[in-house]
């Protein structure tokens, strides 16, 4: 399954799901995991299809070592696993943003007017630490107008899915006491639900941007359409540490 965000034109970007490439298995099938055990002949040719849908071969696709991180990077030319960072920008035609997530929600972000395009990989460590907000700071540092960037919001973990601990709870808290309403009580008092996509939405629509727009997809809930690393840990499917597959999302000026 393929998802394409209303404010983005299909051919500019795509949030790419787990069918329609060619590993198998635990894999199955469009694995971009390059930490995982799926073969590296699998994952390059999978990346080739993905890079299909710009009509360009795969070596066009920026790929960053992504963490938990706020940090974002500007980048003129494309690499693989060169780059450390959450955040990702560039100016260049030629360039392939690539995010890779299995839960985490990516953020793709368009300015075709004056030519700045960015992507983030913001689960909730990286979008509590600033990785949204970075992400902007760099498109408007490189030309890009805060009205004119349209930001999309990908299949990611959804609150009835999203089940996390007080810990968790208390970093939002201290960073600002409003922060409350992204959780909701889970199954005790130890239990809480978090609202991902929503915590996003607000921020982004701090930043007073063109347009958003968020998908609404439980990569979870959504068996066979979308990789979740939480539902393979429930499964027991993760044995080794980063054995799991990933989905990517992309964009293009």
């Amino acid at each position: 399954m393929k998802y394409f965000a209303p404010n983005i034109l299909p051919h500019y970007h795509c949030f790419f799901g787990a069918d329609g490439g060619v590993s198998q298995g635990l894999y199955r099938s469009l694995n971009t995991n390059f930490k995982s055990q799926d073969s590296k002949e699998n994952i390059a040719k999978n990346l080739e299809i993905i890079a299909e849908h710009y009509h360009l071969p795969s070596s066009h696709l920026l790929l960053i070592n992504q963490g938990v991180t706020g940090h974002a990077e500007f980048a003129d030319k494309a690499s693989q696993h060169q780059i450390t960072a959450d955040g990702i920008v560039t100016t260049s035609p030629d360039i392939i943003l690539g995010i890779g997530t299995a839960d985490c929600a990516p953020v793709l972000f368009f300015d075709e007017v004056d030519g700045v395009i960015g992507a983030a990989h913001a689960g909730w460590r990286g979008a509590l630490r600033g990785v949204i907000e970075n992400t902007v700071k760099i498109m408007l540092k490189h030309g890009a107008l805060r009205e004119n960037i349209h930001a999309a919001i990908g299949p990611c973990l959804q609150q009835p899915s999203f089940e996390c601990m007080d810990d968790m709870r208390q970093e939002f808290l201290q960073d600002d006491a409003a922060n409350f309403r992204w959780f909701e009580k889970g199954v005790d008092d130890k239990h809480f639900q978090f609202n991902l996509e929503g915590y996003i939405v607000h921020k982004l629509e701090k930043l007073k941007i063109g347009s958003i727009s968020a998908s609404g997809i439980d990569t979870f809930a959504s068996v066979g359409d979308f990789f979740s690393y939480r539902r393979n840990c429930k499964l027991g499917l993760v044995n080794i540490p980063k054995d799991f597959p990933t989905q990517l999302s992309t964009i293009k000026l």
